[in-house]
């Protein structure tokens, strides 16, 4: 029997995908039954180890985080073999110790976004997956350690609050998410993980903190330049990351046995004989396991 190849997927914004040592570097576009993908993905090797880059915003930020094709995404990723994803993603903070420059691995969140298709199920085939822990805690140990080596201030575990956006929050909003014991804010992993868990994927965010949100009473309101500017700072932390972390992944012995990939196994409700051919159909890659029993 063939062993599965692991290979990982990065999800973010610009410069993440600039890594020195990338080679066999492509673009290649990948259609979805769930419409068109934010951009078509990068294809590249870093030591060997195959990398697959897809721009969140599309190339030079064109797509707001409301107007992502969310599922489109995660169905490009599985279709191009992705078993791992990393998240890279912007995110306000919610904490005084949490300042700007900081990474943070996500393990919790509360999701407020209001306008998003979140399932690749639905009429034609029900499936109820868990997310009572809704990322991978294997690469989120991983990506710490790789964080400690590559000398990144980072903290292990926090709750990222997901708004919809696309304007920032009001102050009292930004109270009131301070007051759930929220850590981070920010537009984009949601429906992102809980897309991955349906696809069964290994899905961590790593979350760069470039604000205060607008609770900070010595930050004044959030604006776009100084997010930028911080971002711009965190691009080459955000890139060392992913250079020390995709090897570790590749080498991880508990990776092909980890319980996000059989994470369909008892959540497809519906029986065999009143499925929705047609929507069946369409989850051939992200649900193909378990569906072609």
């Amino acid at each position: 029997m063939v062993k599965p190849e692991t290979i990982v997927g990065v999800i973010g914004g610009s410069g993440v995908y600039e890594i020195d040592g990338l080679t066999d570097v492509k673009w290649e576009h990948v259609d979805s039954p769930f419409g068109q993908p934010s951009d078509a993905l990068l294809h590249g090797k870093f030591n060997g180890q195959k990398l697959v880059f897809l721009p969140r915003h599309a190339r030079g930020h064109k797509i707001p985080p409301p107007h992502i094709n969310y599922r489109a995404n995660i169905d490009v990723l599985k279709r191009a073999g992705v078993t791992d994803i990393l998240s890279v993603s912007a995110v306000g903070s919610l904490r005084e110790d949490l300042e700007p420059g900081t990474f943070v691995i996500v393990d919790q969140f509360i999701d407020r976004t209001i306008a998003r298709e979140k399932s690749f199920f639905g009429p034609g085939c029900v499936a109820h997956v868990s997310m009572a822990h809704p990322v991978c805690s294997r690469l989120g140990e991983l990506i710490l350690r790789a964080a400690k080596t590559a000398k990144i201030k980072c903290a292990g575990r926090g709750t990222y609050l997901a708004m919809e956006g696309p304007q920032f929050s009001t102050f009292a909003e930004s109270e009131l998410y301070r007051s759930w014991g929220c850590d981070v804010i920010g537009m984009t992993n949601m429906p992102e993980a809980k897309l991955a868990r349906e696809a069964e994927m290994c899905y961590a965010t790593i979350a760069m903190v470039t604000d205060y949100d607008c609770w900070h009473p010595d930050h004044g309101a959030v604006t776009v330049d100084q997010i930028v500017k911080v971002l711009m700072d965190n691009a080459d932390m955000a890139r060392r990351l992913v250079k020390e972390v995709s090897p570790m992944i590749l080498a991880d012995p508990k990776g092909l046995d980890c319980p996000c990939k059989t994470a369909l196994d008892f959540a497809v409700v519906t029986q065999e004989d009143a499925r929705d051919p047609s929507l069946i159909s369409s989850l051939s890659a992200v649900a193909g396991r378990v569906l072609k029993r």
